[in-house]
């Protein structure tokens, strides 16, 4: 709820969201992962919360559903808790929910590795290796699941949660809280992210001097957030945000730490370019981190004015796997994929795949 207003998350900052126009995006996400299922549910029962925790979800997919638990307030971790606690208790096959990096160190907290589980991506921050890549794939996994195909394993993945409040500050603190037990397939699950090498610093300073010396005369330049696009500030000599995303044109700074309306406001009548990069060893280069980048910001800026920047050992960190995209919104995933020009050095490019 809180990525596209700037947030980063919504850790003791929930009514903040709201009050800035913040909208949920677990349940229409945990609806895109039912679909999936459709074909399966004349065989299943959903147990689940009342309300918008995962009845009316169910229900709008016209599952069997029954309800295990009438939360106080559904976007709690207590209401997280003691759902998950019920589903232990009621024996269910596969405990499927929606939400972030907080919301996977729940269920751990809630039924450790008593249980089958897997992560619909729906949070700000999803560094845990136990969510598939899109709300479609984790479908997908779980019918897999159900069908017992006989390639699938379960496997120990981490639950690692980055502290909110330091990620505002744009300080990255993370820490390993458990493992949860997640059914297992390298092409639907997404990877673990990847820290950058010292290395790779050089090759960031060159990636960022190529932008600078093709910055052009009034155009709004979108920084998106990552370590891989704050050199260009860094040698600007601008104010930025680490973790945010910034608005720069004629090499002064128009916006730090920009929400998705403040980035709409500075765009609509001025040419753009946005800038971004993938998280390493995911390759997402859309919707992990960065949703103030929203469907209406693409589609504003264009496909042709997106720009991606990478080293070159962050693309080979995906062994050829795709750059991913996960906006929340299928018609702008499609827009996205294809393919994209990559900057991996000064007067150095690629030209790489884009799926979703």
């Amino acid at each position: 709820m809180g990525g596209r207003v700037g947030l980063k998350g919504t850790d003791g900052v929930l009514e903040k969201a709201r009050a800035l126009g913040g909208l949920s995006q677990s349940p229409q996400r945990a609806i895109r992962a039912l679909t999936v299922l459709a074909s399966l549910k004349e065989d299943i029962c959903i147990y689940t919360a009342k309300g918008d925790m995962g009845e009316n979800q169910a229900k709008s997919c016209n599952f069997p559903t029954e309800v295990i638990h009438e939360p106080t307030n559904a976007t709690s971790r207590e209401d997280s808790v003691a759902t998950a606690q019920k589903m232990l208790a009621n024996g269910v096959d596969l405990l499927l929910f929606a939400g972030g990096d907080g919301t996977a160190r729940d269920i751990y907290d809630a039924v450790g590795q008593s249980l089958i589980v897997l992560g619909i991506p729906a949070g700000v921050k999803i560094h845990s290796p136990v969510y598939a890549a899109s709300p479609e794939k984790a479908g997908e996994l779980a019918r897999k699941y159900f069908k017992n195909e006989k390639t699938l394993n379960i496997k120990e993945s981490e639950v690692i949660d980055l502290d909110e409040e330091a990620f505002r500050q744009d300080e990255i603190k993370t820490e390993l809280y458990g493992y949860l037990k997640v059914p297992h397939d390298t092409a639907l699950l997404q990877g673990k992210k990847s820290l950058s090498l010292l290395s790779e610093e050089n090759a960031r300073q060159a990636i960022a001097l190529d932008v600078i010396d093709n910055m052009e005369k009034d155009v709004m330049y979108i920084i998106g957030p990552g370590s891989t696009t704050k050199p260009i500030m860094q040698q600007l000599s601008l104010p930025y945000s680490l973790l945010g995303v910034d608005v720069v044109c004629n090499k002064t700074i128009a916006v730090k730490d920009a929400s998705e309306q403040d980035i709409l406001e500075h765009i609509i009548c001025q040419n753009s370019k946005l800038f971004v990069t993938p998280i390493g060893g995911q390759g997402y280069i859309f919707g992990r981190g960065n949703q103030q980048l929203s469907p209406k910001v693409i589609q504003a800026v264009g496909k042709e004015n997106i720009i991606v920047l990478a080293t070159v050992q962050k693309i080979q960190s995906l062994f050829g796997r795709p750059l991913l995209v996960d906006t929340g919104d299928r018609e702008t995933d499609r827009l996205l994929q294809g393919y994209a020009k990559v900057i991996t050095g000064y007067r150095q490019e690629y030209v790489y795949k884009v799926a979703y």
